[in-house]
């Protein structure tokens, strides 16, 4: 690990792997359907237990996410809203204002949250959603505001033995794990195997879509309860 993992002591109150799913899926949320935003309990309950684009997978109640609510309320980094006319209240993030952040820097920042180690090259092509990087190279500086900012959101592994670039992870929850490749036969990049591998991150990719989809109507099945 280097010297730019070795700010995790230092990052202030640590936030617990539920923390982070919650505050991740609100940042996510936000510019993936903005006219459903801020969330209920039951959409972020909905987008915590996302099957696709989340690593790990994840299990929450409406109870398990009422209470990480209160816990990231009582850090600043959550604010509860209670709009004219709803019937239930709803959250909205305050990474931009905690921690001097604009869009872009946050779009990393959450996809890191949600997906674990990554390549630049891989958050750029995971956050084309919540931020248009034009190259890996803007993703990179980003990286490196995230990592000299005081104390640091952001660290940057060695690269593995057996790997090309290196890897980025947050620092909210504490030091980085070490990075573990996967099995030489599940990264196979030609023949079959690789077909199959593009054909898993379509699938994966519509996953996506169709859970959005599905939060955004019970979002608007609620305003009518």
């Amino acid at each position: 690990m280097t010297m730019d993992a070795m700010g995790a002591q230092d990052t202030g109150a640590m936030l617990d792997p539920e923390e982070i799913r919650v505050l991740a899926v609100l940042a996510e949320k936000e510019a993936l359907t903005p006219d459903n935003y801020p969330l209920s309990v039951n959409a972020i309950v909905n987008g915590c237990n996302q099957l696709s684009s989340r690593d790990p997978i994840m299990q929450f109640t409406d109870e398990m996410v009422q209470d990480t609510l209160q816990r990231l309320i009582e850090k600043k980094l959550v604010s509860a809203i209670s709009q004219a006319g709803a019937r239930v209240p709803k959250y909205e993030h305050r990474m931009r204002i905690k921690w001097t952040l604009e869009q872009d820097k946050v779009a990393v920042l959450a996809v890191l949250m949600l997906r674990g180690l990554q390549t630049a090259g891989e958050i750029r092509t995971r956050t084309g959603r919540l931020h248009e990087f034009r190259s890996v190279a803007e993703v990179e500086a980003v990286l490196q505001f995230l990592i000299d900012k005081y104390p640091p959101l952001v660290a940057r592994l060695d690269r593995a033995p057996g790997t090309k670039e290196p890897r980025y992870g947050h620092l909210l929850g504490g030091e980085l794990p070490a990075y573990e490749a996967p099995a030489a036969g599940a990264t196979a990049g030609g023949g079959s195997g690789g077909r199959v591998g593009q054909l898993e991150q379509e699938v994966a990719t519509l996953r996506g879509e169709l859970d959005e989809l599905k939060a955004q109507f019970e979002a608007f099945r609620q305003q009518f309860q």
